[in-house]
C-alpha cells in the first residue's frame, strides 16, 4: 500500500515537472497570427478591407526580448496593416529595463509600418512599472497615446470611423463613464448640430481589462478589442483557463458577442508572473474589416 502510494506520488511530481518544463521552454516559443474577418454592414465602403493588427501584453523583458520582438515586428509588416493597436502591458511590473533594453524596445516599435497610425493604451502593469516611463516609450516609438480619448479616422472619404481608447481601470480615480466623456460629447454635439460629416458610423474601442465592457454603453461600440486575460496563460484541454486575473474573470476567451458588440480578446505575446504558457502559444490578432 505504501509502495503504491509512493509510486503515484512520484508520477504526479514527474508529470508536474515535465508539464512545467514544457510550458516554460516550449509553450512560450513560437508566434501564432490569428486572422479574423469582422463583418458589419455599418462599416463605410471606404473602410471595406481595412486591416488592423492587434498586439497586447508583451511584458517586455521577460520572454519577449529584442530577438523575439524583431520577429513579431517583421511578421506585422508582412501583413501591411492600416492600423496597429497595442492594448496594454507593454511593460512588466517585475522587470526593470536597462538603458539598452529600452532603446531596443523603442527601435523595434518604431519599425512597425502602417498606412495610417499606431495607437496604444496603458495596462495595469504599465502603471505599476511607471506611467511616465510608459508614456515616454510610447511617444518615442511613434505610437499615439489613446488613453481615455478618441480619434476620427478618415480613409479616402469624408465618412470617418471612431477609434476610442481607455486606460487601465485597475488604476486611477476616473470612472468608466468619466473616461467616455470626450466621445460622448462628440456624439452629442454631432446629434445636436446635425454634423453628419463628423459623426462616425462605426465605433471601435480599445481597452485593457475586458470585464469593464459591461460598464460601457454597448450600443455605442461596434467592435471592442482588449487584452489582459491572455485567454488564460495556462489552459487545460476541456477545462480552459485555470487562472483568470482581476478584470478578466467573466470575459477571458478569444471572442464574445455582447449585445450588438463584437468583443475580441488577445491571448498576448508575453507572460505575467510566471514565464509559462500552456496550450496557448504567443500570438497577435489580425483583423480584416468588411461590410459584406
Amino acid at each position: 500500500m505504501k509502495k503504491g502510494l509512493l509510486i503515484i506520488t512520484w508520477i504526479i511530481i514527474i508529470t508536474f515537472l515535465l508539464t512545467f518544463a514544457y510550458a516554460h521552454f516550449l509553450g512560450t516559443k513560437g508566434l501564432v497570427v490569428k486572422e479574423i474577418k469582422v463583418t458589419d454592414n455599418k462599416l463605410p465602403n471606404n473602410f471595406h478591407g481595412f486591416k488592423i493588427a492587434h498586439i497586447s501584453d508583451l511584458h517586455y523583458g521577460r520572454i519577449v526580448n529584442d530577438v523575439v520582438l524583431k520577429t513579431i515586428v517583421n511578421k506585422i509588416n508582412t501583413l501591411k496593416p492600416d492600423i496597429v493597436f497595442l492594448t496594454g502591458d507593454l511593460l512588466d511590473r517585475h522587470t526593470q529595463l536597462s538603458t539598452e533594453q529600452r532603446k531596443s524596445l523603442i527601435n523595434n516599435l518604431k519599425n512597425i509600418k502602417v498606412t495610417i497610425a499606431k495607437y496604444a493604451i496603458s495596462g495595469n502593469h504599465d502603471h505599476d512599472y511607471g506611467l511616465e516611463d510608459w508614456l515616454s516609450i510610447i511617444k518615442d516609438s511613434n505610437f499615439i497615446n489613446l488613453d481615455d480619448n478618441y480619434e476620427l479616422i478618415y480613409n479616402n472619404d469624408t465618412i470617418p470611423i471612431a477609434i476610442n481608447g481607455m486606460s487601465s481601470n485597475l488604476h486611477g480615480d476616473l470612472t468608466v463613464q468619466e473616461k467616455l466623456e470626450p466621445f460622448d460629447k462628440l456624439l452629442s454635439d454631432a446629434k445636436t448640430n446635425d454634423i453628419e460629416k463628423i459623426k462616425p458610423v462605426y465605433n471601435i474601442m480599445i481597452m485593457h481589462e475586458p470585464d469593464y465592457v459591461e460598464q460601457l454603453e454597448k450600443n455605442n461600440f461596434d467592435l471592442i478589442l482588449a487584452g489582459h486575460s491572455h485567454n488564460g496563460q495556462v489552459r487545460i484541454p476541456f477545462v480552459g483557463a485555470i487562472v483568470k486575473p482581476i478584470g478578466a474573470k467573466k470575459y477571458y476567451k478569444e471572442y464574445y458577442k455582447v449585445n450588438n458588440t463584437d468583443l475580441y480578446i488577445s491571448s498576448g505575446l508575453g507572460t505575467s508572473t510566471l514565464d509559462v504558457r500552456l496550450f496557448n502559444k504567443p500570438s497577435f490578432n489580425f483583423y480584416r474589416l468588411t461590410n459584406k
